[in-house]
């Protein structure tokens, strides 16, 4: 049974990963109707940065806590910055494009983002230093759940409500809303689509750099190439929960880190990646707009 639990556990936490950088990709979905491939490097790029900050806040004699939320706070800021950046000078010269054109450009930013870091940093994996403290309540449960898992699991959380009610309940939520359902209409009622397109980009990079951080800090390891597959997964969670759907960007990742976890831990580690696209190809296959998608893909 604790076998079963630390497998239950496992898949959560990589889920919360998957569902944080999924939101990115739903939400500009939901109001671009596009991929953005260069998603999981922006995620690359966060624990980079978050490391970074973490190594200069270190020599200050800060508890390993207020290092933690400083360097999450630089990373989510400069995460933030590259998505505005990205979507300004790859995505929207080819808005009216075809939409094949953007999708190159997307894959080409992946690669150019890749190679600029491996040449600023190194090939190698580089140590990023544990800065979750132990809660000590979980020390009888350490077996099963330690106090990372317990933080990614809350930051998971408290990012899919704080971003369910800015799109619900803000002016800007709001404007988020109407661009994705109409752009020209939007545009015509006075609505600021190129800035909402950036706060969109904004958003999601800053989530996708938390997520960056926060595995950074539990797996105590990053290297340049951590964001294509971490970036791919995330797209299935999103396309599995219904991309489009903020709801279903999270579902999907904790149901695509539950089929990870528990097909590494009953068969082998070697198939669990097979394991996780299969389940995609079925849930397709019965239900193409995603388990909480809608029949028109589903805006957030």
């Amino acid at each position: 049974m604790d076998y079963f639990l630390e497998l239950f556990v496992s898949g959560l936490t990589r889920g919360s990963i998957y569902a944080l950088i999924a939101l990115g990709y739903t939400m500009v979905y939901g109001i671009l109707g596009l991929i953005n491939f260069a998603h999981g490097e922006i995620y690359m790029i966060g624990a980079f940065t978050g490391l970074i900050a973490a190594t200069l806040l270190s020599w200050t004699g800060l508890p390993p806590l207020a290092v933690l939320l400083l360097a999450a706070a630089a990373a989510a800021a400069w995460a933030a910055a590259w998505g505005l950046a990205i979507e300004r000078a790859a995505y929207r010269p080819l808005r009216g494009a075809p939409r094949l054109a953007p999708l190159i450009s997307a894959i080409g930013m992946s690669i150019l983002l890749q190679n600029f870091v491996l040449i600023a940093q190194t090939s190698d994996f580089v140590s990023f230093p544990a800065l979750i403290p132990e809660i000590p309540w979980l020390a009888p449960f350490a077996a099963v759940i330690g106090s990372a898992e317990v933080v990614i699991l809350l930051v998971t959380a408290a990012a899919m409500l704080g971003l369910t009610l800015f799109v619900r309940g803000t002016r800007t939520g709001r404007a988020m809303r109407a661009v994705a359902q109409d752009r020209t209409m939007a545009l015509l009622c006075g609505v600021d689509v190129d800035r909402v397109i950036g706060v969109t980009f904004a958003v999601g990079s800053a989530l996708a750099a938390l997520g960056g951080v926060l595995i950074g800090s539990h797996v105590g390891q990053i290297n340049f190439a951590i964001g294509f597959l971490a970036g791919i997964k995330a797209f299935t969670a999103a396309v599995l929960g219904g991309i489009g759907s903020i709801p279903g960007a999270v579902l999907g990742g904790f149901i695509l880190g539950w089929t990870e976890s528990f097909a590494a831990g009953y068969i082998s580690s070697a198939y669990e990646d097979a394991f996780a696209f299969c389940l995609l190809v079925a849930i397709l296959i019965v239900r193409p707009s995603g388990i909480l998608g809608r029949s028109d893909a589903g805006r957030a």
